[in-house]
This record gives C-alpha cells, structure tokens and sequence, in this order.
C-alpha cells in the first residue's frame, strides 16, 4: 500500500492549476443516462471515484471512453442493458447513488446498492428515498439494495429536511423528466448543484432559481447530449491556499473560482496571510505564524465541511486558541488523534473541538481515515519538524488528482512511496 513522505520546512512558492471538481464531474457523469447522444466532458480530474462511476456505467450499458492525459470524457447511453447499479461498484464510493434518480427518470426502474464511502458518519440515503416516493416511484429496500420502479414520475413538492447536495442532485435528475411541475425547498446551494443544473438546462431542461433553496423544474419529455467543462474544483482551490499560508509561502492558485471559497479565504485572512483574488484566480501569501481564528462548517455559502480537518491543521500552530465546530457531518475529528501524534493540543467534546497553537509539530508516522483528513495530514506534514509518513493514501487518491506531483512542482519535499 502506498505511502506519502513529507520533510517539512520547505516554503511553497509559484503557480498551481486547479483541477476540475470530482463533485462536478461525478453528477455530470450521471446525468450522461437521460440523453441518448454522446456526451463530451472536458475537465474530469483523473481519480479512483471517476474511474468507479466510468465502471458503473459501462456495466449498465453505456460506452465509456476516458483519455485521462486531456482529462476529456466522452460518454453514450444510447442503449441501456441493465439498471442495477451493483454492491461491488457502491460500496466504495458513495456518489454511486447518484445514477437511481437517471435510471429511474428515464428507465422506470432502479436496483442500486445502499453506498459506501467514507467514514465521517452517517449519510443517510433517506431524502433520496422519500423524494422519489414524492414523485411517484415505488421503493422497497431489500437485500442491502434500494429497489426503485414507476411508470412514469409527476412532479411534486419536495422539502428537505436539511440541505443535501446528492440527494438535491439526484432528485434535479429525476424532476427534469418527470411530467408537470416539480418545487425542491431547502435545497443545496453548492457550485456544484448550480453547475449541474446548468449542464441540465444546456441538456433542455427547465430549471429556475438554482444557487438558491428554491428550485422549480418543469418536467421536459427528452434531453440531448452536450459538451461541458467540469467546474473548478473549490476543495483542492481551498487546500492549497492553505498550503500557501501554512509555510509562508506564495503561491499563484490558478484556472479555480475564488468566489466559490470566499468563507475560506476571510478565514485565512482573518489568521493573517494575505489574499489577493482575481477572476479565474487567487494569491495566497504567508505571513509567519497564524493568529487563532474560530471556524464553524455549515452548507454552502458556509464554512465547508471538507475544508476543516485542513483549516485545523493549520490552527494547530497558531498563537493562542481556537474553536473549530463541525455541523455537517458526526464523525469528522477522526485526523484529531493523528495530528496530536505530530503534537497538536487538540480536545474534542461531540461536535467541537479546542485547538491549542503550540509552536511546531513534528513529524510522525499516521495513518489516513478518510479523504479530507489524508490532505490535513500532508499539510501538517510541510510544516512540521522532520518527515511525516501518512499511511493509507488510497484515500487522497479519490478526490486529489496529482496531489504530490502539484506540490514538489511549487517547492515541497514530498514524495510517493510505494
């Protein structure tokens, strides 16, 4: 299993492209099942999720083609041979669930696998149930699958309890054919639910208000295949501006959207580096040790959720005390444990964690859980005494395309090893 090295002190400094979001690629590769075309999507970062939903649709029948080198995707539904999106595929990426409301829209039927994933807690797959019942499908949930069938879906009221961005997204991908008029409320308000709904009305359909908690679609009888560009992923913008701040460095983080990381960056201004934003990019330079800043993950426009366990990180050397509050997700202070290791002073009571500034970590072998933890523990790493070994990369590899190789570009001693 492979391994990242990081010695730390080196100071980050240059240029850095952003890749396309694997949270935009991944419902756009889903929503390729309502048309009958070719579907060409440039942009799609090369990553372990992209290749499973390029694996699931090929096993329903679509044909699939993926030049990684120019990032492009050319997908076909022309003619579907399966809707059952199995266990083996599902388990291992929780945005598999993303095909049931396409199948079900166009098809009338979906078997699909209650997902995986990572292990920040409980994801239920309740709205998305709920929400299909809402416009006419059945649904039974037997044998670990999720059992779905109409014949033909009505558009209906839907209200989410909290804001979901996959169960918002895969409702969107039912509603556009679904006869009449459907209301989502409370909605996500993600780049990327906006994006899709975009890519969605470039298909034909008829969406209103996304980017806000009311979206109205009117139910359309077909859509056609497009080419689309995947947006920019907002993670990867948000992980090397901290990058940048965390090791004094400058870095020039270019082709990214710094308005979709706008509470990111006041934050980062906030503990004292300086942020200049462009249009189509951002400048991060460090300013020496951070003041502690108090953070708080909520749904977009919000702190994000997978900014945090990276922003803590960062706190961990800061002068005096912060408090960083996870809403999001129950269990996403697993990389706590392995950032004390490094010699963070870290408590946690439930959903809040105390984070102490001491003056230097220092590096120690840990161990990745999840995603977003896995790039905390790199960050941590470039700033602390000695080398850092993080174990469990497999993780990074999901939703970081070329992560290492983007870093030792920008000044970084790291490296990969197998």
């Amino acid at each position: 299993m492979d391994r990242i090295k990081v010695e730390g002190g080196a100071r980050l400094q240059g240029r850095v492209s952003i890749s396309g979001a694997k949270n935009g690629a991944l419902p756009s590769m889903a929503a390729a099942l309502l048309a009958q075309g070719r579907f060409r999507l440039a942009r799609v970062p090369s990553l372990m999720d992209v290749i499973t939903m390029q694996k699931l649709l090929k096993r329903l029948g679509a044909t699939c083609e993926y030049r990684t080198g120019e990032g492009v995707m050319e997908v076909e539904a022309r003619q579907l041979t399966s809707v059952e999106a199995p266990y083996d595929l599902v388990r291992t990426m929780r945005a598999s669930i993303l095909v049931l409301g396409p199948l079900v829209a166009r098809c009338g039927e979906a078997v699909v696998s209650l997902p995986g994933g990572c292990a920040i807690g409980s994801r239920p797959v309740d709205f998305h149930i709920e929400g299909l019942r809402r416009l006419g499908a059945a649904i039974e949930l037997s044998d670990g699958y999720i059992r779905a069938r109409t014949q033909g879906l009505k558009g209906a009221r839907v209200v989410f309890p909290i804001p979901s961005v996959t169960g918002t997204e895969n409702l969107l991908m039912a509603a556009v054919l679904a006869q009449g008029e459907t209301v989502f409320e409370n909605a996500a308000c993600e780049p990327e639910v906006t994006d899709l709904a975009r890519l969605l009305r470039a298909m034909g359909a008829r969406i209103e208000g996304e980017g806000t908690t009311t979206i109205r679609v009117q139910g359309v009888s077909s859509l056609k295949a497009v080419d689309w560009e995947v947006v920019p992923d907002r993670i990867e913008t948000g992980t090397f501006a901290l990058a940048a701040a965390m090791t004094g460095g400058e870095l020039v983080i270019e082709r990214c959207r710094p308005e979709h990381v706008t509470a990111l960056l006041d934050k980062v201004r906030a503990a004292g580096a300086t942020v200049e934003e462009h249009e189509g990019s951002v400048r991060v330079l460090g300013n020496g040790r951070p003041r502690a800043v108090d953070v708080t993950t909520d749904p977009y426009p919000g702190f994000p959720t997978d900014l945090q366990a990276q922003f803590m990180a960062w706190m961990a050397v800061a002068e005096g005390s912060s408090i960083v509050a996870e809403r999001v997700f129950q269990q996403r202070f697993i990389h706590v444990s392995e950032l004390r290791r490094m010699g963070a002073d870290i408590s946690v009571s439930g959903s809040q964690a105390v984070v102490r500034g001491v003056p230097a970590l220092q590096g120690a072998e840990v161990m990745a859980t999840d995603l977003r933890a896995s790039a905390s523990l790199v960050l941590a790493g470039l700033i602390a005494k000695g080398a850092t070994v993080v174990h469990r990369v497999y993780h990074l590899d999901r939703g970081y395309e070329r992560m290492v190789d983007k870093l030792r570009a920008v000044g970084a001693r790291i490296d990969r090893l197998k």
